[in-house]
């Protein structure tokens, strides 16, 4: 019986390495800055993102992820003269014209935020991370950022919610939350240009040991394990008027698969865009949006899963709201995270 509620608590708390312990986000195309700290400052404004995610409807307890990311330039400069909102004729603000003047990064810093919860049946892991990135030309029409962060994890666990027929460890068995706050760690490289863009990223660098009961019923230990991220994307414009960017994002965790997920996103002018989504091993994503103005846009994603979870679930839902401060050229979308 010790070795069963042993197990049960070591798959309650999610943190063998059999288990993804980053939330997942569908739109991470639209904020890549939430899985690559290089993305810090990479604008000429600041960038503040909230997102909601419902992951599983229906299934009490499934997964829900919160998060709020804001993160600036630092001495960055532009050559533009013209705010691109004012595009001339009728034309397409995101045309032909505009990619042919695009110019690579000068040098500048950029410093963020991000705070993140993710909350799971009795599990709660919340973490808050500062950020900071260098950005430089490599040449013409190609940069070069790389990015840091730091800050703290908490992971904590809700004894209420927790009902065992046979006492276990009073350190778990008991009302009130139990938190393990730790040090956290990320890094990241950016590789952009006009068509193209190349992250590579990780998190929870330092793996770190976590346990919820004491050596009454058997220690229940886990950890914190890495978790590396490889993004690319291409952009081609479609005529004058729609700009398609198909992109990939490449997971692994050790001892897990190696996840993909594979995105495309076709977007109208600088107004309106439609993407899809599909994760190998647990299902598909239809996605759109709306820049309602240089300072604000919306997205919205509905997941449909393709597991065993499908005969219970009713679906994930996940919206972002994006605000773009100092937005002095006017831009209705990034110039460099399409």
């Amino acid at each position: 019986m010790k070795t069963l509620l042993t197990s049960l608590l070591a798959s309650l708390c999610g943190l063998t390495v059999m288990a993804q312990q980053k939330p997942h986000y569908t739109q991470y195309i639209l904020n890549q800055y939430i899985v690559n700290p290089a993305i810090t400052g990479i604008e000429n404004y600041t960038d503040i993102k909230l997102s909601h995610r419902h992951q599983w409807t229906g299934i009490q307890d499934a997964p829900v992820t919160t998060y709020f990311t804001i993160h600036t330039p630092i001495g960055k400069s532009d050559e533009r003269t013209t705010p691109t909102s004012f595009s001339p004729s009728g034309e397409n603000p995101r045309g032909q014209a505009y990619w042919e003047s695009y110019t690579a990064a000068e040098p500048h810093h950029g410093v963020g935020l991000q705070i993140i919860n993710d909350r799971t049946g009795p599990l709660n892991n919340f973490g808050a991370y500062i950020t900071y990135a260098y950005h430089i030309g490599l040449s013409a029409r190609t940069s070069l950022a790389a990015g840091f962060g730091a800050g703290i994890n908490n992971l904590s666990l809700n004894g209420n919610k927790l009902n065992f027929d046979v006492p276990v460890d009073p350190a778990v068995n008991s009302s009130g939350v139990i938190n393990r706050i730790r040090p956290d760690f990320m890094a990241g490289l950016y590789l952009y240009s006009a068509d193209y863009f190349v992250g590579l990223s990780a998190q929870q660098i330092i793996p770190l040991k976590v346990a919820f009961t004491g050596e009454e019923v058997g220690t229940v230990k886990g950890k914190t394990v890495p978790h590396l991220f490889a993004t690319a994307g291409y952009r081609f414009l479609l005529g004058d008027d729609f700009n398609f960017i198909p992109s990939v994002m490449v997971k692994y965790i050790d001892p897990l698969p190696v996840q993909t997920d594979i995105n495309a996103k076709l977007q109208y002018r600088d107004f309106l865009w439609v993407g899809a989504s599909f994760r190998t091993e647990d299902g598909f994503a239809g996605m759109a949006g709306i820049n309602i103005s240089n300072t604000l846009n919306i997205g919205y994603a509905y997941d449909y899963t393709i597991s065993g979870l499908n005969n219970f679930a009713r679906g994930t839902h996940e919206i972002l709201i994006g605000v773009m401060l100092g937005n002095s050229y006017g831009d209705w979308c990034p110039k460099n995270v399409w």
